[in-house]
């Protein structure tokens, strides 16, 4: 008697296969209902009074709080300044640390020469800075900039010359075989094949860049999402220290997003 083969049955499990995709409107579909069953537990903890509303606003207080925020306070010039701030320090970090980790993954001796730096630099807590910038450059927008790029600076280098580093190298002979010099093997073949992961990089890292921002308003900022938060606290107003908390997170998850979107249409070749 032949052994009985596996069966593929269509049923409850059979979408859990590891590392089977699933379509869009059921990515779409499942994501929101993670964050319908987060505020359902949420409302239930704080209006079933199994939290103290003191320690933390239910959706509707946090809501209410949100919508004050922006009428009343210019909540709205927060958070444009915040944006601007994590934009600025970000994009510095990267006009800095894109060539430079392209140097290093393509170079050897460039590597040897800035990479024992960079490995200590970015074990660094850019929060440790800021006494030295608020020294250095005070407390206005300098300073803010200043730990972005810090706190997005190493990292970022050193990412960037890994993937760079990691190219196949059947490309580069193949790409010698034909005759291409050294600059163009960095310029036709290094680093097409790692612009997919240098984005991704740069993506992963302008995520970071928001918690480096916010550490810097909650110390040293008139202005800016941080500083509505310190205030929020001083007063014990857990909903608009909440509806600060997600304005960052939509925020996010939309500049995210837009990340993806672009990637997958400059990079067609590695999807």
């Amino acid at each position: 008697m032949s052994p009985r083969a596996p069966r593929r049955g269509n049923g409850p499990g059979s979408n859990l296969k590891p590392l089977r995709p699933i379509t869009t409107g059921a990515r779409l579909a499942l994501g929101a209902a993670f964050f319908v069953l987060f505020f359902a537990a949420w409302a239930a903890a704080t209006f079933g009074g199994l939290v103290s509303k003191t320690f933390l606003a239910d959706p509707v207080t946090m809501l209410r709080e949100g919508h004050a925020l922006f009428t009343q306070h210019g909540f709205a010039k927060d958070v444009a300044l915040t944006v601007w701030r994590v934009l600025g320090g970000f994009l510095i970090a990267a006009v800095v640390a894109v060539p430079l980790g392209i140097a290093m993954g393509a170079w050897k001796p460039v590597e040897a020469f800035f990479e024992p730096f960079v490995s200590f630099s970015r074990y660094l807590p850019a929060s440790a800075f800021i006494p030295l910038l608020i020294l250095w450059a005070g407390i206005g927008e300098a300073q803010k900039l200043a730990l972005i790029f810090i706190g997005a600076f190493f990292p970022m280098v050193l990412m960037i010359a890994v993937k760079v580093g990691a190219t196949r190298r059947d490309l580069v002979e193949a790409a010698y075989t034909l005759g291409c010099s050294d600059w163009g093997i960095v310029r036709r073949v290094l680093v097409p094949a790692a612009a997919p992961e240098i984005a991704e990089i740069l993506r992963t890292v302008m995520g970071w860049a928001w918690t480096y921002v916010i550490v810097a308003e909650l110390i040293g900022s008139e202005r800016g999402i941080g500083h509505m938060i310190t205030d929020s606290q001083a007063l014990l107003n857990t909903g608009q220290i909440i509806f600060g908390i997600i304005v960052i997170g939509v925020i996010g998850l939309i500049s995210d997003y837009a990340f993806k979107a672009a990637n997958q249409r400059l990079f067609r070749w590695a999807a």
